[in-house]
């Protein structure tokens, strides 16, 4: 695609290429011209990494009844009770259609394979061995690609939601694209980016997942909901340079030990039950002994042995898990696993109804950016991937108003300029930041967090984000009004921006998550609170957020 290819205005454009993405694009109407709007390229998201699989009620043993029964108990008293039964009435039928596009569940006989999860009280979890999420993106990126209606726009940055002046409904973005920032109008805009798990030093979510979706929202004034919960998967591999990828529950299951540096099981000092209590109490084993033996908790691991499990039984049992950890040098036969907690999903998100709705006019959310009310303050197995397709199927019912029309005509270019001197030091700050952001809320908004902490991080981090509105580039930035395009001519420009666009928004998820954590003085779910280590009737109510302003849902 040449520059002068990528058109100015599109019907509805759809910002993220996950399983959200891609399923909304593929649902919306096809008389609309949707650009699908990707940082990378179509094939990068958090979805593609999920191995679990997607939940649904299909079996003559099951009942949607009891899929929201599992949800619910599961989310710890802030699930939406009607939203968590459209979720799972709607999925028997969404699963089916995505059978229908061709993905290739794995079978038994001629039924659909399923497995059982933790905290699902019957076999509802559809797989595709243990690569769930790559086979549905890849399904439905093909999918994509025939459409004639979807135009791909790839390694294009999102950067703001272009509002209205007066009405401030939701009129556009700006786009950075091929060394341009560029305002491309719209008459819809739907978020679809995924989570912010890269705000976190230990994350399973790929480095594009910077929250960018909630960022961008936030700063355009959408209501916000429920940030503090982020739920932590207690065994990620921990290794230099390597991905976080998951060591399943399963292996713990089978017999695995999780031991310290010095071979000692050191499980059974927090919990009876060990490397077996609940996902949530094995994190916060694992975070607490490494708080209290290294000198940086951040990076540090603690060790999961299998060697307590037959050869046999592991090669049959975890082929994939033998596999990746060989790819890093590790001979699971031999050695134990170098693990440690890692920030996997956020139950919070942008608040919507269920049709996507924010309280922004013509912007919606749909996916892990979303908060939609169904994963409470802790989310069911497999019910990530279910949410995507069902709320995406819900964009086929989109009816845009008036058509937005804004003659932009062919204003010139605002060309940023920048000196080496002035470039090396803001370069080198930025990724000092971005380096130092996840440090530091991992630190104090991971999987254990008290007050003292928190309002320190929070006063660093108000700090970080004054002298960020220093930077030249940001000086630039604030200065260009819509429509008014800007051109970054030099790679050097065009480094920076990346840098910057990522650093601002992990500054400001950084912020509103640990806020969140400071103001809600309780412990539930995914947000767990050393000083409030009790669950509070007060507080069974959603957080709500707007620009500076939170407050508990109702009380407004």
């Amino acid at each position: 695609m040449t520059k002068n290819t990528l058109q100015n205005k599109f019907d509805v454009l759809v910002v993220g290429a996950g399983a959200a993405g891609l399923y909304t694009a593929l649902c919306l109407p096809q008389d609309l011209q949707v650009g699908l709007i990707t940082k990378k390229t179509i094939s990068l998201s958090a979805s593609e990494w999920a191995q679990g699989g997607i939940a649904a009620a299909v079996s003559p043993q099951d009942s949607p009844q009891l899929h929201v029964e599992d949800t619910i108990r599961a989310g710890a008293g802030l699930c939406e009770p009607s939203v968590v039964k459209f979720l799972a009435e709607q999925a028997p039928e969404c699963i089916q259609s995505l059978v229908d596009l061709g993905v290739a569940f794995d079978r038994s006989g001629s039924e659909l394979a399923l497995t059982l999860e933790a905290a699902h009280s019957r076999h509802r979890v559809l797989h595709a061995a243990d690569t769930t999420g790559s086979r549905v993106v890849t399904t439905l990126s093909a999918q994509v690609l025939q459409r004639q209606n979807i135009k791909i726009i790839q390694q294009a940055l999102a950067l703001d939601l272009w509002l209205h002046p007066e009405t401030k409904r939701t009129q556009g973005i700006s786009l950075f694209y091929q060394g341009e920032i560029r305002w491309i109008q719209a008459g819809a805009v739907i978020l679809a980016t995924g989570g912010g798990g890269q705000v976190f030093a230990q994350t399973t979510n790929p480095a594009i997942s910077t929250g960018d979706g909630v960022a961008i929202a936030w700063k355009a004034q959408a209501i916000l909901r429920d940030l503090e919960f982020m739920q932590f998967h207690p065994t990620a591999l921990t290794k230099a340079g390597a991905d976080r990828f998951l060591i399943s529950e399963a292996v713990r299951g089978e017999g695995a030990h999780l031991i310290d540096n010095q071979g000692r099981r050191f499980a059974f000092d927090y919990h009876p039950s060990g490397e077996l209590a609940p996902r949530d109490i094995v994190s916060r084993a694992i975070f607490t002994h490494l708080q209290k033996t290294e000198n940086d908790p951040a990076t540090a691991n603690v060790w999961l042995d299998m060697k307590p499990i037959a050869a046999e039984k592991i090669r049959y049992r975890f082929p994939n898990i033998v596999k990746v950890c060989q790819r890093w040098g590790i001979d699971v036969f031999s050695e134990p696993i170098p693990v440690a907690p890692a920030a996997h999903y956020w139950m919070g998100g942008i608040k919507t109804d269920l049709m996507n709705r924010t309280n922004i006019p013509g912007l919606y959310a749909v996916g892990e950016t979303a908060s939609t009310g169904v994963h409470g303050a802790n989310r069911l197995a497999s019910n990530s991937l279910l949410e995507c397709i069902v709320f995406g199927a819900q964009m086929s019912r989109l009816k845009l108003e008036d058509n937005i029309n804004i003659e932009i005509g062919h204003l010139p270019s605002e060309r940023f300029k920048i000196n080496p001197l002035d470039y090396t030091k803001e370069v080198k700050y930025l990724q000092e930041l971005r380096s130092e952001i996840p440090r530091l809320v991992w630190q104090s908004a991971g999987i254990c967090r008290e007050r003292s902490s928190l309002d320190k991080a929070i006063s660093t981090i108000e700090s970080w984000r004054t002298e960020f509105t220093n930077l030249k580039l940001t000086k630039f930035l604030s200065s260009l009004n819509p429509p008014k395009p800007a051109s970054f001519e030099s790679d050097n420009a065009q480094k920076l921006l990346l840098l910057w666009a990522q650093v601002r928004n992990l500054l400001d998820i950084a912020y509103l998550i640990l806020k969140s954590a400071a103001y809600r003085t309780e412990s539930r779910g995914g947000h767990y609170r050393l000083d409030y280590p009790q669950s509070n009737p007060d507080w069974q109510v959603h957080t709500l957020i707007q620009d500076n302003h939170w407050w508990k849902e109702g009380s407004y």
